[in-house]
């Protein structure tokens, strides 16, 4: 009896479905001779289909005690297992960058919550699978929008910029080095006529033609070259040749960790060369085991003013280039106050 009283307590919450599945049956069974006295209401009985025969009463009442036991299982499902614990998913250059790392470390101290980070390029990809609840990603990762537009994610929050670079070789035949303006570094190669290698990483060709365009559409014959590579590939071939190109900052430091690169980030300080980072609450009512309000918390704390302050006092490894604050690009009155 105890059983089947929890059990309609939690039909009445969450089993609407489940009910109206099995209600004619149930109702049915009840007008059956036997059954207890009590008048059916007209417009309920002339709904009602003629009474079940045999036993089918008696599957029609496991049916619902077994609609409870699913509805009751799928909610287990997306109760937290480790509701202390909040879990980010990153693009790799917010954890190699050392700066996810660096921000967390007071958030667990004020909580006593636990986070976790993983890095990975496909950081939607873990978070379909119910493994994160809020994920770092630049805002034109290839598949943020459409993990939104699943009605997966909340609205990216502008968190921080990245910093690219302009890098080339330390004997710098353009004379750019130090340069505040990308585009003017662009026009000092191609009037030189250094070779400069594009980078066909995700956004960094649509960079280029953005400079090329400003530059005045120079002449790329005899120093641009396409050679349809990307990422490390790309950046080994710019050493190789004593070229200059695009590149993030956070994967060129690793790149020149995991081997001797000749080559220097040259021009740095061009807002151009900034690319901006959000944060994704992943839904708690669509993907089973997220920590909702843990992670929520800790949004907020990433957008704080002293965190971002935080943000702008930190550097690069290895270098003097600053991680960008972004905080202040989100809707005004969503922003907290320290």
């Amino acid at each position: 009896m105890k059983n089947d009283t929890s059990r309609r307590a939690f039909l009445r919450l969450t089993g609407a479905g489940a009910i109206a599945s099995v209600l004619p049956a149930v109702a049915a069974c009840a007008s059956r001779p036997g059954a207890p006295a009590g008048p059916t209401p007209a417009p309920l009985a002339s709904a009602l289909p003629a009474p079940p025969a045999g036993g089918e009463c008696a599957a029609a009442a496991d049916a619902g005690a077994g609609a409870a036991d699913a509805a009751l299982a799928a909610l287990a499902l997306r109760a937290p297992i480790e509701p202390k614990k909040v879990r980010i998913v990153s693009v790799p250059t917010a954890v190699e960058g050392n700066l996810l790392a660096s921000l967390v470390a007071d958030f667990q101290k004020s909580t006593g919550l636990e986070v976790t980070i993983e890095s990975t390029e496909g950081p939607f990809d873990v978070a379909r699978d119910g493994k994160a609840d809020l994920v770092v990603s630049h805002y034109g990762h290839r598949n943020l929008e459409q993990f939104v537009l699943d009605g997966l994610g909340e609205w990216p929050r502008t968190i921080f910029s990245n910093q690219m670079a302009l890098v080339g070789p330390p004997s710098d035949p353009a004379k750019v080095r130090g340069l505040g303006d990308v585009v003017e570094a662009f026009k000092r190669i191609a009037a030189k006529k250094s070779p400069f290698l594009l980078n066909g990483s995700d956004g960094g060709h649509y960079l280029v033609d953005l400079i090329w365009n400003a530059a005045g559409r120079p002449n790329k014959a005899g120093w641009f070259f396409d050679d349809g590579l990307k990422k490390e590939a790309s950046v080994r071939l710019v050493d190789v040749r004593h070229a200059y190109s695009i590149w993030g900052l956070t994967p060129f430091v690793r790149s020149e960790k995991e081997g001797h690169l000749d080559l220097e980030p040259l021009v740095l300080a061009d807002p151009l060369l900034q690319r901006v980072l959000v944060c994704t609450l992943v839904k708690d009512s669509k993907v089973p085991g997220v920590n909702a309000a843990p992670a929520k918390a800790l949004q907020t704390y990433l957008l704080s003013p002293i965190t971002q302050a935080k943000i702008h006092e930190t550097r690069h490894e290895g270098t003097h280039a600053m991680w960008t604050p972004a905080g202040r690009h989100n809707r005004s009155n969503f922003l907290p106050k320290d």
